[in-house]
């Protein structure tokens, strides 16, 4: 399968010009500095994935916001001086939010021209500013789409999106991925983009059970559920039918290995099979595990899912660096921290 040259082994900065709870200039100034980038490019990585929410680069009239490019314009300047990619994923777009937090409709932007010429100029804006910058930078179309019934309304609107890319920055990278929260199972669904610099990508934290235990905005998740990794099938099935079958749907998938190396390689292979027929790349924008899982099950369960990206060319950004309950900076044991780096 084709590799995502220079986009192999990244992370996430997730938390800063997306999904703050503080969106002050001293917030925005403070919470990524230079110091991470030069450590992200310390760790041996190749990219950083930058989720970017519309609210900061745009106002709610669509018009520019200045002060918000300055952080992107910023973050690039850092990744050129320490020899890193970046890609700027659009997070959330006006009209549309994937997060289960936002408590609104999650199809209606796909079916809307005016929500969705909106969408079109933004990436126009973002395409003319950093389009010349196509041997550092790649753009990622929006972030988890979660309904899987929008998969052609979506496909239509990625498609339309890239061609209006194309007429500014016809040497970019794009990045685009399915339905239910990014689910590899909704690869297979993506359009043929016959376009030799788009990207295939999803989302991968299966079982959900056990990188999302005790997480609070997973609807029915008991605060206090803990889980090992690794733990039989059986295991996280039962645990699994609490949460919401779109949430926990790969679990359950029919022959199913146990939960292994193999798991994950059963898991992706319509994935990768999908991107070898179309001569795509594939990308996973987001693995990881919560900070509440025991730092053992983290090491077992990263070695896994890394040996399958590393087998099959699979690019990948771990989520999270710094924070939003998965940052990889945040746990205590500076060895183990180290050990998870290295897999990376």
């Amino acid at each position: 399968m084709r590799k995502f040259d220079g986009y192999m082994h990244g992370i996430n900065l997730g938390g800063w010009l997306s999904q703050a709870n503080d969106t002050s200039p001293e917030y925005y100034n403070s919470f990524i500095t230079e110091k991470d980038i030069a450590y992200i490019a310390e760790l041996g990585l190749d990219h950083v994935r930058l989720p970017v929410d519309y609210m900061v680069i745009e106002e709610e009239d669509g018009s520019v916001k200045e002060e918000g490019y300055a952080y992107i314009d910023k973050c690039i300047e850092w990744c050129e001086k320490y020899n890193l990619n970046i890609i700027i994923d659009i997070h959330k777009t006006f009209g549309y939010s994937f997060d289960p937090l936002d408590k609104t409709d999650k199809t209606v932007f796909f079916y809307d021209d005016k929500l969705k010429g909106r969408f079109y100029a933004l990436w126009r804006n973002i395409a003319a500013r950093y389009g010349d910058k196509y041997e550092r930078v790649a753009f990622e179309l929006l972030n988890e789409i979660v309904e899987p019934e929008v998969a052609e309304a979506w496909n239509k609107t990625a498609l339309e999106a890239i061609a209006e890319i194309r007429r500014i920055a016809p040497q970019s990278w794009i990045i685009f991925g399915g339905t239910m929260y990014n689910s590899v199972l909704s690869v297979p669904e993506l359009a043929d983009p016959k376009d030799d610099r788009v990207v295939f990508t999803f989302h991968s934290y299966e079982p959900l059970i056990f990188t999302h235990q005790g997480a609070y905005w997973v609807e029915n998740m008991p605060s206090d559920f803990r889980v090992k990794y690794p733990e039989s099938l059986e295991v996280y099935r039962e645990h699994s039918r609490m949460l919401s079958p779109q949430l926990v749907s790969g679990i359950y998938k029919e022959d199913l290995p146990e939960v292994s190396v193999e798991y994950f390689e059963f898991l992706f292979k319509n994935a990768i099979a999908a991107a070898e027929e179309k001569n795509v790349p594939l990308y996973c924008g987001e693995y990881g595990v919560i900070d509440l899982a025991d730092d053992i099950s983290k090491l077992n369960w990263t070695a896994d899912i890394c040996a399958v990206f590393d087998k099959y060319n699979i690019g990948r950004a771990y989520w999270n660096y710094k924070e939003k309950d998965f940052g990889i900076i945040n746990i205590e044991d500076e060895e183990v921290r180290k050990k998870i780096a290295k897999q990376l």
